[in-house]
């Protein structure tokens, strides 16, 4: 189903449709003639000679300098040209069209002055599958993502190199293959094109549906540990949460219970400690601590996605042209150094659960490391190993980048948010954080198999599932194929879908 895009209704799920899954976007056309009247008006100022910041001006420290008429004409290749200055590795394809789909997001508020044909192009990008080449480092998230987005936008120039139907190809040879008209460049439309962070937004964006599917898969995970280690049911209910007020820990806890929900241990019959460690009775706190950091993330996102990030942004309706600095990505920034801390807290937790599963002093019973024949066989030891690995990893990247600011431009621009440092190392984050709870499932599951009790619907289709991938340890084998199984597992959220069909959507 197309999605359209009007500047005010684009959610994280509909860009996920478009960056992830290849949905078609059209520009609303009330959002296209906002477009036409916000250009028509910024030609008259043009024709004026009315001083306005990067249309007939310098930029940052050359913000003062006029510009002739000759050199307005041809400032905006430059700008394109001079700002496509970044280094490293593309950019995932689906964090690009993301940005794209945001950029074009922007335009459609009508209050960036650019023709309505550079928009249109991008919508054309997506839609027919272009996708621009653009190295990952070189932006500081103010003003906005300039190194990507300009690399990205060599493409309306004809230029810089774009991915599509498989290939890395010249941008001029992706154009003419798709039929895409190139539009040039004209007064404005450089800077307009790429004044935002859209780019740390849209891999933000990304970041917070997989951190957000992540911690269901986290409470599932949490559940069937607390069951291999016969946990005291009493913490997960939620009138403990509703009294204390957080709703993250209120939805954690009736996650966990409707997981559990047919265990021999709900009937109260089997015996349980009166009160079990942190790592058990703490998780719908601590999950939930998460949850809740994350839904304030996803709040200043879809804000920033909705918004009109951009300098200077134009006022139709009352002639006015005001600079400022909506293109500063600190409001997305700060958040989501909260989330990727969200999620290493989450991994801290599961890695002392599954400390208890596999330590002979702390496992209810369980055989030490969950090995059969322990001392010959050393069963899931050395999963903790690698999993320490990735905690720490995860600590050292979680030092927030909001407050790093490097003054840049001559200390024009003097303050900076570092946001896309955020994003990138939120990227790594995750794909530990896979890692991490991948483990606790495996152990989690092979400690299941040694009880003979009746588990949780949620549970047991949980196990179900791993086992596809993952057979049990009867003795010991190499293990890394078995971690980056179920690291690969708990990517594609295959538990997850499983689970909630058996049991019903979690919260």
């Amino acid at each position: 189903m197309t999605i359209i895009l009007d500047g005010s209704s684009l959610t994280i799920e509909k860009l996920v449709a478009i960056a992830r899954f290849g949905e078609k976007v059209e520009l609303a056309p009330a959002a296209l003639e906002r477009i036409k009247v916000c250009r028509a008006m910024l030609e008259e100022k043009l024709a004026a000679h009315e001083t306005m910041y990067g249309t007939n001006t310098g930029i940052g420290e050359f913000s003062e300098k006029i510009l002739s008429d000759d050199e307005v004409k041809e400032f905006q290749k430059y700008l394109i040209y001079n700002h496509a200055a970044g280094i490293g590795d593309p950019v995932p394809q689906e964090q690009v069209r993301a940005a794209l789909a945001g950029r074009i997001n922007v335009h459609a508020h009508g209050n960036s002055g650019c023709r309505p044909e550079i928009t249109l192009t991008l919508v054309a990008l997506l839609n027919k599958g272009v996708t621009p080449v653009v190295c990952n480092k070189g932006s500081v998230g103010a003003s906005g993502d300039l190194a990507p987005m300009a690399q990205a936008m060599l493409l309306l120039l004809g230029e810089g190199e774009a991915f599509y139907m498989g290939e890395r190809l010249p941008g001029g040879e992706a154009m003419r293959r798709t039929g895409i008209p190139v539009p040039g460049l004209q007064a404005r439309d450089g800077l307009a094109a790429i004044n935002g962070s859209n780019l740390l937004t849209a891999m933000s964006a990304l970041h917070i549906y997989d951190m957000e599917r992540f911690l269901k898969q986290a409470e599932i995970a949490a559940s069937m540990s607390i069951e291999a280690l016969l946990g005291n049911l009493k913490p997960y209910n939620s009138m403990i949460h509703e009294l204390r007020g957080f709703k993250g820990a209120v939805a954690s806890a009736k996650n966990i219970l409707k997981m559990v929900s047919g265990s021999d241990l709900t009937t109260g019959k089997m015996k349980t400690k009166v009160q079990d460690a942190y790592s058990m009775r703490s998780t719908p706190q601590v999950v939930g601590a998460a949850r809740d950091a994350i839904a304030y993330a996803r709040s200043q996102v879809e804000i920033e996605l909705n918004g009109v990030g951009d300098n200077p942004i134009f006022i139709p309706d009352q002639k006015l042209t005001l600079t400022g600095a909506n293109f500063q990505g600190s409001p997305v920034a700060l958040p989501m150094d909260m989330a990727g801390i969200a999620i290493t807290m989450v991994c801290v937790m599961a890695e002392r659960r599954l400390n208890r599963l596999t330590n002979p002093a702390l496992s209810a019973g369980l055989p030490d490391f969950l090995a059969h024949n322990p001392g010959f066989y050393s069963g899931l030891m050395l999963s903790q190993y690698t999993a320490d690995h990735l905690i720490v990893e995860q600590r050292i990247l979680s030092a927030p980048a909001s407050i790093q600011s490097i003054p840049a431009a001559a200390d024009q621009e003097d303050f900076v948010s570092m946001g896309m440092n955020t994003a990138l190392k939120n990227g790594q984050i995750l794909d530990n954080a896979w890692g991490v709870l991948g483990i606790e499932f495996m152990a989690a599951a092979q400690a299941l198999d040694f009880r003979t009790f009746t588990p949780g619907k949620g549970t047991q289709k949980a196990r179900e599932v791993i086992r596809k991938h993952v057979a049990h340890l009867e003795e010991d084998r190499p293990l890394y194929p078995d971690h980056n199984a179920m690291k690969a597992l708990v990517r594609s959220g295959e538990i997850l879908e499983a689970v909630e069909k058996e049991i019903g959507a979690l919260d």
